[in-house]
């Protein structure tokens, strides 16, 4: 399942989710690196 996650204020990452951490970031990976962040929230259209 591909994510977004922000890094900073300007900064984004989309990738593949690979996990959660305790604090409620999330892990995105991109290639062979993973990163780290705020899940960008988004909306279900029904």
């Amino acid at each position: 399942m591909m994510r977004s996650i922000t890094l900073g204020k300007y900064i984004s990452v989309q990738g593949h989710y690979v996990g959660e951490t305790s604090n409620g970031n999330i892990l995105v990976r991109v290639g062979d690196k993973t990163f780290t962040g705020k899940p960008v929230s988004y909306k279900k259209v029904a």
